[in-house]
């Protein structure tokens, strides 16, 4: 007897997935390997930035009284005491007439209260004393780069969950993070079912097709932050399947099938749960591609069956293993961004369910528009490809056409290459 499944909207079965306890942890790394992982504790600074009063620039430490009545008719002149540069501290204290030679990032030295720059001086020797020559007058606080400017002690810098890029380690450094704490990466699972999946090397046979999902996944979960565990391909066997899962359930904090949920002879993956025990979040929803993921709970583990259709299986994971991949990653933003995008495209035909369009965005004087990339099938590889985003076309008695603005969940956050 097929089972009848009861669809649920989108945004309840997202509810239903992050409304899980699932967390995630934290270790620490050093910060030569902390590249693209992702921070489990906010940044703080612990001392101010710049931590003292330095020059920014290469010239000479003065003080500005001075140079009160300097002008291009009238020069002052004032004798170099002393020379300092980066990580030197002056050990004479300048009086009237006096300046000292600094360099740039060097301490501003006590009794002096502004910077002139090197160009802005005339050198002169006479026998074994310096002075320079100054035709400009010269405001306390000139040319001085104060203690904590840039960052004040205690500002979060960085927040917790966000991705450690070269900025961030540069950050890292300078605040003495020889070990950063990170979000441990999750663990997940991968298994492709069918007979009819042939590895990529192996020669296409009659009957049978490439496993695309599997390579698609992993991708998938590394962009995520995630470690992928490939267990290779589940064949049509139920006992095996059945040991297979329960094996890796095991060594992983989420598994993901692809194939076999649906309700044909061979789909195993619903009575799999049942005899796991295992609580299914939903097993059916209101969406094209990908109707029929399901979501359950085994023991604190999360097990994501995904269509075996290639887009209805990227869409899957997008939408519901991602997001809690994030939060397990201390992620704040766990959802891809959003947007409203104009189609170019008439999509005529209704549907009851919301399609999730494989679509490319271009951008034209300041606004967003949106076509598809491939064909618009749950069975599509090649609209995968290209695709940046997401149309969301949400279902109706009515279809839609090109010029109509509708949603769009970017698949590319921060740039050109897919994140």
């Amino acid at each position: 007897m097929v089972e009848r499944r009861k669809p649920i909207p989108v945004q309840e079965a997202v509810d239903k997935v992050m409304a899980l306890s699932y967390e995630g942890s934290t270790e620490l790394i050093s910060l030569s390997e902390s590249d693209g992982r992702h921070l489990s504790e906010d940044v703080k600074a612990d001392h101010d930035v710049p931590p003292f009063d330095r020059s920014p620039y290469d010239g000479f430490a003065i003080r500005s009284v001075d140079t009160y009545n300097a002008g291009q008719d009238s020069p002052i002149e004032l004798e170099v005491i002393e020379e300092i540069g980066a990580g030197t501290v002056a050990t004479k204290i300048p009086e009237a007439n006096q300046a000292i030679r600094i360099m740039t990032g060097a301490p501003i030295p006590e009794g002096t209260d502004a910077v002139i720059m090197l160009e802005l001086v005339q050198e002169l020797q006479v026998e074994a004393q310096h002075f320079i020559k100054i035709k400009r007058r010269v405001k306390k606080g000139d040319n001085l780069s104060l203690q904590g400017e840039d960052t004040r002690k205690g500002t979060i810098l960085v927040e917790k969950g966000s991705i450690i890029t070269p900025g961030v380690k540069a950050l890292l450094a300078t605040f003495g993070y020889a070990k950063v704490p990170v979000a441990v990466k999750p663990d997940v699972g991968i298994f492709a079912t069918g007979t009819e999946l042939l590895d990529p090397e192996e020669a296409l046979e009659p009957g049978k097709i490439r496993n695309s999902n599997s390579p698609m996944i992993e991708g998938q979960v590394k962009a995520a932050g995630a470690n992928p565990l490939y267990f290779g391909k589940l064949d049509d066997d139920f006992e095996t399947c059945f040991t297979s899962v329960q094996q890796a359930l095991e060594k992983v904090d989420l598994l993901i099938t692809t194939g076999g949920v649906s309700v044909g002879d061979y789909d195993y993956l619903p009575a799999i749960y049942e005899k796991l025990g295992a609580t299914v979040l939903f097993n059916k929803v209101g969406m094209r591609p990908g109707s029929v993921t399901t979501v359950a709970e085994w023991n604190g583990k999360l097990l994501f069956g995904l269509s075996g259709n290639p887009s209805a299986c990227f869409v899957g994971f997008e939408l519901f293993a991602r997001p809690i991949l994030k939060r397990a990653l201390f992620s704040q933003y766990p959802y891809r961004m959003k947007s409203m995008g104009t189609l170019l495209t008439d999509f005529p035909k209704p549907n009851p369910f919301t399609r999730f369009v494989r679509c490319r965005t271009e951008e034209r004087e300041g606004r967003i528009y949106v076509k598809p990339t491939g064909l618009d099938k749950s069975g599509s590889v090649t609209s995968l490809a290209e695709a940046n985003a997401f149309a969301v076309l949400p279902g109706g008695t009515r279809g839609y056409k090109s010029g109509d603005l509708v949603d769009l969940i970017h698949l590319r956050d921060g740039g050109s290459d897919y994140l």
